[in-house]
């Protein structure tokens, strides 16, 4: 558990649907005005290095992924890491050898790379076609020791599972982290998912008393909106920062670590938890 008592977090939200190389730049461009604004913890969306591919099933995409060990981007976003002295959470397409996975490695604010995270949930669906490409993750939920808080980070589908935030708010998480990719459903247009995204991570911030920042892409790739509204919560799950659904920009919240921790001890929830009564979760 970090020793810091305040951190200030970021969210990044823009649009994707560039080459890789213009993406990354407009990223990097962002992450610093993120650091001049006082952030230390910074969140990208999801997959930020090109478009949403998994929207349909297509071989090419494959050559987009890349291994852990000499990837360019986690390279440079390392690098710029340690020259703003800020945590940067970078999501890509991991290829380790014949195995494919929705991946994130945490960079610490020295650039120092604290380890890998494969995402755990991968859905299926129109829009969504993620089990054509990636491999259920098989890393387990973690809490990264950075050098400004401890973070817990999940991937998109996984910010829908109230058992991912639990996990980590046990390992001791000070902030639940969800770098994200969603939008509007290909099969149901008149389907809006916008609110009820929010709302199930604002109840994983009440009922972990440890706040949550969410990153989205915006942007109209063939079709596909992706609807923005990126946010921060306080521990309470009340949204405090919020941007809309199609503006480019960032967005913080400063975060008094040790008045959350007192939170947590004085509202009880994990003094009064039942595991002995909880196996079917697992079943």
């Amino acid at each position: 558990m970090s020793s810091k008592s305040n951190v200030t977090v970021a969210v990044i939200q823009a649009p994707f649907a560039d080459a890789l190389e213009v993406n990354v730049e407009r990223a990097e461009g962002l992450v610093r005005q993120a650091a001049g604004e006082g952030a230390e913890v910074i969140l990208l969306p999801e997959l930020f290095e090109g478009p949403y591919f998994p929207r349909e099933e297509k071989g090419a995409f494959f050559e987009w992924a890349r291994p852990v060990e000499g990837h360019p981007t986690l390279e440079r976003m390392s690098q710029l890491a340690a020259e703003l002295e800020v945590v940067l959470p970078i999501s890509f397409f991991e290829r380790d050898g014949n195995a494919y996975y929705n991946s994130l490695v945490v960079l610490d604010a020295d650039g120092t790379s604290l380890g890998l995270y494969r995402k755990s949930h991968i859905p299926e669906g129109p829009g969504y076609q993620e089990k054509f490409y990636f491999r259920p993750g098989d890393t387990g939920f973690k809490v990264w020791e950075t050098r400004h808080a401890a973070l817990g980070v999940g991937i998109c589908w996984d910010q829908w599972f109230p058992e991912a935030a639990r996990a980590m708010a046990l390992a001791g998480a000070e902030v639940l982290l969800y770098p994200t990719a969603i939008g509007s459903e290909p099969a149901e247009p008149e389907l809006d998912t916008r609110d009820a995204w929010q709302r199930v991570m604002q109840g994983h911030a009440i009922a972990n008393l440890t706040p949550v920042a969410a990153a989205n892409r915006v942007g109209d790739e063939e079709g596909q909106v992706f609807y923005g509204s990126s946010f921060l919560t306080d521990g309470l799950g009340e949204i405090r920062e919020v941007l809309d659904r199609e503006e480019t920009g960032v967005a913080l919240r400063e975060y008094d670590l040790a008045a959350l921790r007192a939170q947590r001890a004085s509202w009880g929830f994990f003094r009064d938890r039942r595991p002995d009564l909880y196996g079917r979760i697992v079943g």
